[in-house]
């Protein structure tokens, strides 16, 4: 493609070419003309399923086109919006309806995420994305940029930043319930998880894909891997990629600290008004790092990601630190003791302040202690606000409020968390990180994680 080479070429070009690639800047979104907002979905199974109907349900939004690699979720979606294009490929989908469409919502694979949504960015269409808003950290921040420069309007899938609970806790951390805080952690061990940490190693033997299933277009961008059905885990047989367990693998997906950190670091990251660490450390799992094979494919089945981030008016100290543990991780029970030793949730994020502290479970309310100290403290009343049908509000308003976890709020926060993902594949390494030039300063190993190489053929501009 070339500087002579126009837009309209190059949409019909990617229909019969396998590859993607966008020159120049995005185009600036055009106004639904009759006041509904077109949509687009990409990935409509599972957690895409749920995007899908929730943003459906705004009574100005028309279903128009519906994308899956897997044709029984595809059916499935189309029997709920009949009048919906059907498409197993999202380049076509978007060669094809980019006249017709306003915005897309992406819920594929992590490692689908970014390809997909800056192709759309680029043609003017506002994005919804599941969490986390990338694979890599330089994904993040291309796509935060280019969302920017176009204006669109953008909505991270952390659907419960704009819940009562953390919204609750972003205000009275910011009030100064607590006073400063002097140090913050979250966590994910959620009863169960186990069978999605999964040891290894890759199956040798190649199955063929279920049927209706375009495992050719699942892979994307990622590495050619043959498909492979199940594997024995502690005597029970699990799927190894397709529909849920591809989070395990590197190819694909982030991780436990990638699926969930970008749920319970939200709160932490509005309420400390955090921008970018300046240092991350990890400890994981001993056999995982020392097994070569397992390093490269999958993630660890448990890890403590340590961030240094610069001070703000709402820490303590010049510099916070926030931990990240997964994987029957704990506090230590110093901190424990803090909290009077109650019961720690699976999943949570709690605040160390000077005055006091505070436990946010996930999904749930802000708990105060010592609770004796807190007992009666008043809560701010707070309005209901719907995650998926405020980011449909905003791209249908002719003056739009970006919603809570737009990209500009949503791509540090990503970044945070992917970078979580570079310091566990060097364990042991405090990694010094140089944000402004998207570098580390101290180790080219790290670098070289922050960025992959796309499949031939799937070159998307900008990534």
């Amino acid at each position: 493609m070339n500087g002579r080479t126009s837009r309209r070429q190059f949409l019909k070009s990617t229909v019969a070419a396998a590859g993607v690639s966008l020159l120049g800047p995005p185009v600036l979104r055009a106004q639904s003309p009759n006041g509904r907002l077109q949509l687009a979905a990409v990935a409509v199974g599972g957690m895409g399923w749920t995007t899908l109907s929730s943003i459906a349900a705004h009574p100005n939004v028309d279903v128009v086109a519906l994308c899956d690699v897997d044709e029984n979720n595809l059916n499935k979606a189309a029997k709920t919006f009949p009048k919906a294009r059907k498409y197993f490929d999202w380049r076509e989908m978007l060669a094809k309806e980019e006249k017709a469409i306003e915005a897309v919502s992406v819920a594929t694979p992590d490692h689908m995420h970014a390809p997909i949504a800056m192709t759309a960015m680029h043609m003017g269409k506002h994005v919804y994305c599941q969490k986390p808003m990338t694979h890599d950290v330089f994904e993040a921040r291309q796509m935060m940029l280019t969302a920017r420069k176009a204006g669109l309007v953008t909505q991270l899938g952390n659907q419960f930043s704009s819940g009562i609970g953390d919204r609750m806790t972003v205000q009275m951390i910011r009030e100064g319930t607590i006073g400063k805080v002097k140090e913050a952690y979250g966590w994910s061990n959620r009863h169960g998880v186990a069978q999605y940490r999964l040891r290894g190693p890759r199956p040798a033997k190649e199955d063929p894909a279920p049927p209706g299933l375009k495992w050719d277009l699942w892979l994307g961008t990622a590495p050619v891997r043959p498909y492979a059905n199940t594997v024995m885990v502690e005597g029970k047989e699990l799927s190894v990629y397709h529909p849920t367990r591809w989070r395990a693998w590197q190819d694909f997906g982030t991780g436990w600290g990638g699926d969930i950190g970008c749920h319970i670091f939200s709160a932490v990251f509005l309420a400390l008004g955090l921008t970018a660490p300046t240092s991350i450390s990890a400890q994981v799992e001993p056999e995982w790092a020392a097994d070569p094979a397992r390093r490269g494919d999958l993630w660890p089945t448990w890890q403590i990601i340590t961030y240094e981030f610069p001070g703000t008016d709402r820490t303590a100290g010049k510099t916070a630190k926030i931990t990240w543990l997964d994987g029957e991780k704990w506090p230590s029970e110093e901190v424990h003791a803090l909290f009077e030793n109650c019961k720690w949730p699976e999943e949570c994020a709690i605040f160390i302040g000077e005055k006091g502290n505070l436990l946010m479970p996930h999904t749930s309310g802000p708990q105060f202690f010592p609770a004796q100290k807190y007992k009666g403290v008043k809560r701010p009343k707070l309005p209901a606000i719907d995650h998926y049908q405020s980011w449909a509000e905003a791209c249908l308003s002719r003056q739009p409020k970006q919603p809570i976890s737009n990209f500009d709020v949503a791509g540090p926060l990503s970044e945070a968390v992917l970078l979580g993902t570079v310091a566990a594949r060097c364990p042991g390494q405090t990694l010094q990180w140089d944000s402004a030039n998207l570098t580390f300063a101290n180790s080219d190993q790290a670098n070289q994680l922050l960025r992959r190489r796309y499949r031939d053929g799937w070159t998307v501009a900008g990534l």
